[in-house]
């Protein structure tokens, strides 16, 4: 079974065990932004004002959920929750975005009806603590995560499917193959490694690998699945102000100040058996 579906095979779970509630809305970026850094995210909100968010930059398909407004032939509000969210597992393009973000307004559903709260994230590296011995793996170029990793006198090599990215950078490796990920102590990935379903493929990768951080906005599921795998690390968004993060989302403006970062530890987490038996 793949990530994927045990996630989805979890929120069955936590659905047989109360009613979940419907979509409210979707919400998303503006069409201006379309292929900006703006409008990377779009958000699935629930009747509880659970929000979720899911990458959509990821291909033409997606892009154009934020360039067509959305597609009113979705049905999205008033659906049901458990069954958007069951796109997440087969469905293609946009659709499986969209079950993504369902996914993770879900969980946020679940967090807050067990009273579980995230802890805050002390940095915007996964807790990697770089030091000078390390080589650290990075899978997709973070540009601003770079320097402190370089100044930290590790070594660092990116894994990019841009093959125009490859090559020496002056303190750090870019190349496009993951081979080159085999001798990695530490990494640091991308939350959307979920929605392209390269997570098992890029751990394989990385046998060395003491630490693996995801990292990112939609790094917003149940951790226990990516836990079992090898992550130990997830950190992603802990919305904190529905009200103005959809507010700004719609206007394709910062909603750092609507919510904060957050991280789950593998050590310190208390795992979906634990969380269901508080509901």
């Amino acid at each position: 079974m793949n990530v994927a579906h045990e996630l989805v095979a979890l929120l069955e779970r936590f659905a047989a065990r109360a009613p979940l509630p419907r979509v409210r809305a979707l919400h998303l970026p503006p069409a201006a932004m379309a292929n900006t850094k703006a409008g990377e995210f779009c958000a699935i909100e629930l009747d509880d004002g659970s929000l979720g968010l899911s990458y959509v930059l990821l291909d033409a398909s997606t892009k154009r959920l934020v360039t067509d407004g959305g597609d009113p032939s979705l049905g999205l509000e008033g659906a049901d929750a458990l069954a958007l969210a069951r796109w997440f597992t087969g469905a293609p393009g946009a659709r499986r975005a969209l079950g993504f973000a369902a996914v993770n307004a879900l969980t946020r559903c679940l967090f807050d009806r067990a009273g579980f709260v995230p802890g805050a994230s002390t940095d915007s590296i996964g807790m990697l603590a770089p030091q000078a011995t390390d080589h650290i793996g990075m899978i997709g170029l973070f540009p601003p995560l770079v320097k402190g990793i370089v100044n930290a006198g590790a070594r660092l090599t990116v894994v990019e499917l841009r093959a125009d990215l490859a090559g020496d950078r002056g303190g750090y490796r870019v190349t496009t193959d993951r081979g080159e990920l085999a001798t990695c102590n530490k990494v640091i990935a991308t939350s959307t490694m979920l929605l392209n379903d390269s997570l098992d493929t890029m751990l394989a990768a990385c046998p060395q690998a003491r630490s693996f951080a995801l990292i990112g906005p939609g790094a917003g599921c149940l951790p226990d699945p990516l836990f079992a795998r090898g992550v130990t690390l997830m950190g992603g968004t802990w919305i904190t102000d529905r009200e103005a993060f959809c507010a700004t989302l719609a206007i394709g403006a910062s909603w750092s100040a609507a919510a904060r970062k957050v991280v789950i530890r593998r050590e310190d987490y208390p795992g979906f058996e634990a969380l269901l038996d508080r509901l």
